[in-house]
């Protein structure tokens, strides 16, 4: 609280920002007489030993990249248990408050913030880390107008694997999180690439390409819509610009640039043409290349991706069609799809999790395909309750089997059994779902018979967690 010291140094004057896992304080530093941002643990949170580990690992992380435009670690420490870590004070906005203030910002100043926020990220990248959750919010403008990069607090090493992250956590934002991260695929630096064009979209337009009634609705249409053209809401902006930004948000991530470094070049480029004078076009914009890999870096996958196609009619009838995303496996509904009873094995893909009784928390949305992706190893967890109880109707993993089917059964893995769910089954990704079979009790391998409803969305309804704190989907398969 303000006026509380901590560490018998830094006395806190004002909180400034809260989150999940901390509070950040502006605090006054009285061994060398400066102010500081000081971000605590919760203290209900310290007896857990994998936040207290990550809240470490982030305190470390961003100690080593130093850089101009990442706002900088100054100390880190325990107090009477909490610990906690003393940044560099940045006495301005974040650039959230500065576009709902005052709206698009002017192009050039746009692309010069584009230019400081990729370049500090493109350190980070060099030192081996992803930030991972790239938004307006987590950059600081400081007294010159400068960029400050800040709280990479699920930022990790470039080859983890995913199911690293802490149970519960939401990986992103979901108005920028990438297509990757919403599939709960493998995430890399050209997952910030895409954030910081939906960034940089905002600074142009005011507003972020996908809007929806929660982060089910606006991850599907990361995944499945291409973003309105920012010249459609701002005319004036080059097409150049407006190019850079269309690559930036390419749903396959080896059509985006293939590095960072590469993105803050070609904005660069585009500053040099706004302010000249000279709007070349799209042919300033650099060519897809296959992106080189780093020393040590993991292996990046190669995604292949079906023509995206959105059609939008005159009339109250029109259809739009769209397109999954497919990580090498053969497009959805190729087994069993185009309706019918399903006779033989059916590919389901983890899309999204389903939460609509939450409090604008989501059970696990970055981990959603590990609950397909052939490995056991891996799992989709709902978020941690410590009183064993959901205290809501349920909570659930909704499955895309690529086209309308009518799947007889489906098979869960899980190495949290005694859970209760039923299967549920729907049109649409967001609902509404009817029920598909009767409810049962989860065990450590456990068949659903379904009752025969077509549909292409699956909803695994947990109702129940049992004895556990959270219920983990290891594997799913379908029939």
């Amino acid at each position: 609280m303000a006026g509380d010291v901590v560490a018998d140094r830094y006395e806190l004057e004002q909180l400034v920002g809260s989150g999940g896992m901390s509070s950040v304080f502006r605090a006054h530093d009285r061994v060398l007489e400066r102010t500081v941002a000081l971000k605590i643990l919760h203290d209900r949170l310290v007896a857990q030993q994998d936040v207290i580990d990550r809240f470490s690992r982030e305190a470390r992380m961003v100690a080593g990249l130093s850089h101009h435009n990442i706002v900088a670690v100054i100390d880190r420490g325990e107090d009477h248990g909490s610990p906690f870590i003393v940044f560099e004070y940045v006495a301005g906005e974040n650039l959230k408050q500065v576009v709902g203030r005052d709206g698009p910002l002017p192009v050039d100043r746009a692309l010069e913030l584009g230019i400081e926020i990729a370049g500090a990220l493109s350190f980070a990248h060099e030192k081996g880390f992803v930030h991972r959750d790239v938004k307006p919010q987590n950059v600081l403008l400081n007294g010159k107008g400068e960029a400050k990069v800040t709280d990479f607090g699920i930022a990790r090493p470039i080859e983890a694997r995913d199911g690293e992250t802490a149970t519960g956590t939401v990986l992103g934002t979901c108005d920028y999180i990438s297509p990757e991260q919403a599939q709960g695929r493998h995430v890399d630096e050209l997952t910030d690439v895409y954030s910081l064009g939906i960034v940089l979209y905002e600074l142009l337009t005011g507003e972020v390409p996908y809007t929806g009634d929660n982060f089910v609705a606006i991850a599907m249409q990361h995944i499945n819509a291409p973003p309105p053209p920012v010249s459609l809401k701002r005319p004036e902006v080059p097409r150049r610009v407006e190019a850079a930004i269309e690559r930036a948000l390419s749903k396959d991530p080896a059509a985006r640039f293939p590095t960072m470094a590469a993105f803050e070049q070609e904005l660069q480029g585009c500053l040099a043409e706004v302010r000249h004078g000279d709007d070349l076009g799209a042919t300033g914009v650099l060519p897809v290349v296959k992106p080189r890999r780093a020393a040590g870096m993991q292996r990046r996958r190669r995604w292949w991706i079906p023509a995206l196609l959105l059609v939008l009619g005159l009339t109250a009838a029109a259809a739009v069609a769209v397109v999954y995303l497919h990580d090498g496996d053969s497009p959805p509904g190729t087994t069993g799809g185009g309706g019918g009873t399903s006779s033989g094995p059916v590919v389901v893909k983890g899309v999204a999790s389903y939460d609509p009784f939450g409090d604008n928390k989501v059970e696990d949305p970055g981990q959603v395909g590990l609950a397909t992706d052939g490995d056991e190893a891996t799992a989709w967890s709902t978020e941690q309750y410590y009183d064993r109880t959901l205290n809501k109707p349920g909570v659930g993993l909704v499955l895309d089997a690529g086209s309308s089917v009518k799947l007889s059964s489906l098979t869960i893995t899980s190495t949290t059994p005694g859970y209760q769910a039923i299967i549920r089954s729907g049109d649409s990704p967001t609902g509404p779902f009817v029920d598909n079979s009767s409810s049962q009790t989860g065990g450590a391998t456990t068949t659903w018979t379904l009752a025969g409803h077509e549909a292409r969305y699956y909803l695994i309804w947990i109702t129940s967690l049992g004895n556990q704190e959270s219920v983990k989907i290891n594997e799913v398969t379908a029939k």
